[in-house]
């Protein structure tokens, strides 16, 4: 079986989601089909299998992927959040990803944390009469003044979050959405461990990966960041991402 992956859209285990279509996406495509086959030989997890770029025509304007089907439903909190062979299992996807050589840099978002300082700032604002906006400002200034990561470059995932992860039986299966795949700092992958797991789990998942505390401080306002534009811009009008989004800030505001 195979599914089609769109700029516009995407296929989270058997469920389809649309999304607004951005420039960032129009590359995708080519990206994925590109690196995933190069890269799946040497992750933990099954990950999509492009067989196909499809090309703009018929009224249709971006590149468009066929990739082989991965059976799975998305994964929860609710199902994972206490399971620490979850937290191992995603820290050693990103340990293997991590591993594989950076021979070539790939298009991606390659933004720096602090790209997002007026935004997330502006968005803490927004919330101030739901969350606490001093403990919020605390969490980024922290992950702002820490400092950057001075190793390597190391590949990333890029959109490391609940949404991606895919289960069979409650067991981690597979990861899916690498349109922010990317080289450089690995922090932003800390993200799942904000949107899927608790802070007894989020423990095992940092020792198992090794993370330092700027990194993880790093990884915290990455968490923090998406979480709140997400909630902003769509918790009013989806209880889904409400909720989700909800409790991604809460526990990064936990660590």
């Amino acid at each position: 079986m195979v599914m089609t992956s769109l700029p516009v859209g995407a296929v989270r285990g058997n469920r389809p989601t649309t999304n607004r279509p951005h420039a960032g996406a129009v590359s995708q495509a080519e990206k994925e089909y590109r690196w995933l086959p190069r890269l799946a030989p040497h992750l933990p997890l099954a990950i999509p299998q492009p067989v196909a770029v499809g090309r703009p025509d018929l009224g249709y304007p971006w590149p468009w992927t066929v990739s082989q089907w991965l059976d799975g439903e998305v994964a929860t909190s609710a199902a994972l959040a206490q399971s620490r062979k979850a937290a191992v299992a995603l820290a050693g996807f990103l340990s293997a990803l991590q591993r594989f050589p950076v021979l070539e840099v790939p298009q991606g978002d390659g933004r720096a944390l602090a790209a997002r300082d007026d935004e997330t700032r502006t968005r803490i604002a927004q919330v101030a009469g739901v969350f606490d906006a001093a403990a919020l400002t605390s969490v980024w200034e922290t992950a702002l003044s820490t400092s950057g990561w001075n190793r390597p470059p190391v590949w990333f995932h890029g959109d490391f979050h609940t949404g991606n992860i895919l289960t069979v039986n409650g067991r981690v299966s597979a990861e899916i959405d690498f349109g922010g795949l990317g080289v450089g700092d690995p922090a932003r992958d800390m993200t799942s461990a904000f949107t899927l797991m608790s802070r007894t789990t989020r423990a095992v998942f940092r020792a198992a990966l090794g993370v330092d505390d700027p990194t993880w401080a790093r990884g915290r306002g990455w968490a923090l960041a998406t979480g709140l534009n997400a909630y902003c811009s769509y918790a009013a009008s989806d209880a889904r991402v409400a909720a989700q989004t909800t409790r991604q800030i809460a526990e990064a505001l936990i660590g």
